[in-house]
């Protein structure tokens, strides 16, 4: 079995639909579907159930796919040590972080990734509120850890995980001490919002889909602030301890906010430290997802 040939089923067994792997391949779809059937007559099994809802995975594919996941983090894992050793500059990737730090799943990414790559270096960039790309448009990281919704042109984003929306309000605030409210609910109070430039998408998404008028804000800190000294409304996220003062409503009508992974497209095909970086990410939030295989 050719690397190439498995990093194709994964693509296909984790999308379950043979045109949006092939979109996520850059390739068309015809070479797809016989690279897969070939790969079918080489094991003797069939892999895929097709049908025109979409595709299913056999018990026989589900075995190799994980066992497919786990060769090709080998052999990516081989690729950067074999460049580092040769001072091919592959020891070294940047990171865009945006959000908790403190999150499980982050700390467990870090834990995982130091296992399997233990000398390469990870520079973490943290940002600030008003990029979600974490400096990715601008070249400044290799990849960003973030929240979706943004500008993804140019970008590959793979979503991780989906995490609650609730207000952030203050404790003595009409509406703190309901357990669950409507955007509608809502309506007329002054939001904080973000400066000017910020991301159209990302805008719109924390302030409900609306115009808001209110304090302008940068980070996380500030967004409590603003609500603690001027009473204002602010999404966060559900479930967490907003500190003292503060309280979190779940919203009902709210989308939940999307951890997604995002770098800039085919450089997960030149980059196996990167593809090696999202699969143990997608494993860490426990996700089945892959990043793009390389040619």
């Amino acid at each position: 079995m050719e690397l190439r040939t498995l990093r194709y089923f994964v693509a296909v067994a984790e999308e379950l639909h043979f045109g949006r792997a092939a979109a996520r391949l850059h390739m068309s779809q015809p070479p797809l579907s016989r690279a897969i059937k070939a790969l079918e007559t080489e094991t003797g099994a069939r892999l895929l159930e097709r049908s025109p809802a979409g595709v299913a995975l056999t018990p026989v594919g589900a075995v190799l796919l994980d066992e497919a996941r786990a060769l090709l983090d080998q052999a990516d894992r081989l690729r950067v040590r074999v460049a580092t050793a040769a001072g091919a500059g592959a020891g070294v990737l940047t990171v865009g972080l945006l959000g908790d730090s403190t999150d499980p799943d982050v700390r467990r990414l870090a834990r995982v990734f130091r296992e399997r790559h233990p000398g390469v270096e990870i520079r973490i960039r943290e940002t600030d509120l008003t990029d979600p790309t974490c400096g990715l448009h601008a070249g400044a990281v290799d990849i960003a850890l973030t929240r979706a919704p943004f500008d993804g042109t140019g970008l590959v984003v793979r979503e991780l995980r989906a995490d609650t929306v609730g207000a952030l309000l203050r404790t003595d605030d009409p509406s703190a001490g309901r357990g669950s409210l409507r955007l509608a609910d809502l309506a007329g109070r002054r939001w904080f919002r973000f400066p000017e430039g910020t991301d159209r998408l990302w805008q719109s998404y924390w302030n409900g889909g609306e115009t808001r008028k209110g304090p302008v804000v940068r980070g996380v800190q500030e967004c409590r602030q603003a609500v603690l000294w001027n009473g204002t409304v602010g999404m966060t996220l559900a479930g967490h301890d907003p500190g003292e003062g503060l309280t979190v409503v779940p919203v009902e009508d709210m989308p939940p906010s999307r951890v997604v992974l995002a770098w800039k497209e085919r450089e997960a095909d030149r980059n196996p430290l990167l593809r090696s970086f999202v699969r143990v990410a997608t494993e860490a939030y426990g996700t089945p997802q892959t990043p793009p295989p390389s040619p």
